[in-house]
């Protein structure tokens, strides 16, 4: 994922979150609300209580390459925040993958935004 689709600063997270709408899954929480620039873009964070820090740049890691093959940044009408779950550990790849999938697709069918 390229750092223009990231969300970085602190401010930007904390108002995403903040007036966004929400969604939970099973391995992620999901904040979004339309996205402000030409291109949509992607927050990750995680609890410190998932692991040492190996495994949490491991998840994120993962977390990205599932974002980068399920959206396509210059369409998607949303900028977004994903929160990663401790049931995340639990579930495969595949899985994960199908949690986030689902997200996306209720996010982009929701019509009250």
């Amino acid at each position: 994922m390229k750092k223009l689709n990231r969300v970085r600063k602190s401010r930007e997270f904390q108002k995403l979150i903040h007036t966004g709408r929400k969604k939970a899954g099973e391995s992620f929480v999901f904040y979004y609300a339309p996205k402000a620039e030409e291109e949509a873009r992607i927050g990750i964070t995680l609890p410190g209580k998932i692991g040492h820090a190996v495994d949490r740049n491991r998840i994120k890691r993962q977390t990205r390459m599932m974002c980068e093959e399920l959206v396509d940044f210059k369409t998607y009408p949303f900028d977004v925040i994903l929160i990663v779950r401790f049931r995340y550990k639990e579930l495969s790849y595949a899985d994960n993958k199908k949690s986030l999938e689902k997200l996306l697709t209720k996010a982009t069918m929701d019509k009250r935004i």
